[in-house]
């Protein structure tokens, strides 16, 4: 890579960064539950306003992206992001619907940066190197989610601090990335084929196949930001684990098995073919989420919290390049609906809290076993089609 491919695509790689701030919703749902005394459907609240964009946005944001361009979506994910992280501020985190609020324009930042960040990334490619880009940015992500729950770990056990203080650091980071997008200039590849429309892309969804994999999308979305958010739970309710300063490896824990899973499934689908590997995979994730009524011992607990995190790792890119590759004619409608039905990370945790609130915590969780045994059939199903 020259040097003034590197400064291109720097900027791209800190947007995958911001992007993965928008997980923050999962960490972050524990520690205001503790705060503001919230039932569990009030804190899946939080969560449903993170990822209710995907599913209001997605598609139409795509369009508007065919005309305007993809650097100008791009600075707008990272505007609205940036105004999600200044709102809880002015209320001086004592106002739980300014957080909310806050987290309404995450999301938005965070669809946006979606919508615009893969197709941009082959912009500031060299020529081969775009699928290389890709995973590390990916890999970047993954480093941004992952700090949701680092930092306030670390915050609380050197500087007395808390969840807080997540606002101030991500809302530098915007800033700067802000900066220098705008100082960046970004030739963008004009697309010739067809693109997409909502009513080719939701016309679709007639096909039993795509239908099938689109809620698979769903469901599994729903599941992981549901563990995510409940797992600090789970380690108070059960090994009685103060939520803000030992809760939270719960979900560090998590997201480093999903780090180790997706690193280890690129190396796995080498020799093992994606159906058989969705079966395999989903089974794992069930007998991790079984794994937790049972978890007598604390290593039990995060033996099985690590064996749902490789389970979970590579389940959304398997349905989606499934998906793909059955359709290949039609691959710009099925990246719509896929990140449209990120969504389901709005809903899932909502049902996750009223099971939770009505019959208690480890009830809750049986949701995400449900949806896992639902992407568990279609992988069956797709194995013998």
């Amino acid at each position: 890579m020259t040097k003034s491919t590197y400064l291109k695509s720097t900027p791209i790689f800190l947007a995958f960064l911001v992007m993965g701030f928008g997980d923050v919703s999962g960490p972050l749902t524990s520690q205001l539950q503790s705060d503001f005394a919230l039932n569990n459907f009030q804190a899946g609240l939080v969560t449903f306003m993170a990822f209710i964009m995907f599913g209001l946005l997605s598609v139409p944001m795509g369009l508007y992206q065919d005309r305007k361009g993809r650097k100008q979506v791009l600075m707008l994910g990272l505007l609205a992001a940036l105004i999600g992280m200044i709102l809880p501020m002015i209320g001086k985190y004592e106002s739980f619907i300014l957080i909310l609020g806050g987290l309404l324009f995450l999301g938005t930042g965070a669809t946006l940066l979606q919508v615009a960040g893969n197709p941009i990334m082959r912009d500031v490619s060299p020529e081969g190197k775009y699928s290389r880009n890709l995973s590390f940015g990916q890999f970047v992500k993954a480093i941004g989610s992952l700090s949701g729950s680092l930092i306030p770990l670390l915050a609380a056990r050197y500087w007395g601090l808390d969840w807080k203080i997540l606002f101030p650091i991500y809302g530098g980071v915007m800033l700067l990335v802000v900066v220098i997008l705008l100082m960046t200039k970004i030739e963008e590849h004009v697309e010739k084929e067809k693109p997409a429309t909502m009513k080719s892309c939701f016309g679709l969804l007639k096909n039993p196949y795509v239908l099938l994999m689109v809620l698979g999308i769903f469901l599994y979305v729903g599941s992981e930001v549901s563990m995510s958010a409940k797992l600090p739970n789970f380690l108070e309710a059960k090994f009685d684990y103060d939520i803000k300063e030992k809760g939270l490896f719960g979900t560090l824990f998590f997201f480093i098995s999903l780090m180790t899973g997706r690193f280890l499934g690129g190396v796995i689908l080498n020799w093992l073919s994606p159906k058989k590997f969705l079966v395999i995979t989903s089974i794992l994730a069930i007998a991790g989420i079984a794994g937790l009524f049972i978890a007598s011992s604390q290593v039990m607990a995060f033996v099985f919290i690590f064996i749902i995190g490789l389970g979970f790792a590579n389940i959304f890119p398997l349905i989606f390049s499934m998906t793909v590759d059955a359709l290949p004619e039609r691959s710009n409608e099925i990246s719509g609906l896929m990140v449209t039905a990120i969504i389901g990370g709005a809903f899932v945790p909502i049902l996750f809290g009223v099971v939770a609130d009505l019959y208690g915590l480890m009830a809750g969780f049986i949701i995400p076993a449900l949806c896992m045994t639902y992407i568990l059939y279609i992988a069956f199903r797709t194995s013998k089609a």
